[in-house]
């Protein structure tokens, strides 16, 4: 009877998991269709420079609300997004432009007037 019950618990984390990437998937897809600048960060909430990183995106997405588009996903709980952007290293930050190119890649740390240049450059206005 336990056995069944782990068995019952472990088919539902995988099933709850495999909805991840989908919905992951669409909201990448929305932000890169918006029209606007999108950068990513792919990381981990466990990785040190992601967690420095944190309050930075979290700034600049209230202050790009409706010019920019920034995201975070981890890569641990998602790691379709990882194997789909080709994440060799954490954090690593994608930027895309207005089409939803990509223009540029960074490994690493960023701090905000980095991150801010790059989504410029990407086109925010």
């Amino acid at each position: 009877m336990r056995f069944l019950n782990a068995l019952v618990l472990i088919v539902t984390a995988t099933a709850a998991r495999a909805e991840l990437p989908s919905a992951a998937d669409a909201v990448v897809n929305q932000a890169l269709l918006s029209g606007r600048p999108v950068v990513i960060d792919l990381g981990a909430r466990t990785c040190i420079p992601c967690k420095k990183m944190a309050p930075i995106l979290e700034s600049l997405s209230s202050e790009y609300r409706g010019k920019a588009t920034v995201l975070f996903i981890d890569v641990h709980e998602n790691r379709a997004a990882a194997e789909k952007f080709r994440i060799q290293m954490i954090p690593t930050q994608v930027f895309f432009d207005g089409k939803g190119k990509e223009v540029k890649r960074h490994v690493g740390f960023m701090d905000k007037p980095e991150i801010a240049k790059e989504l410029k450059a990407a086109g925010l206005k």
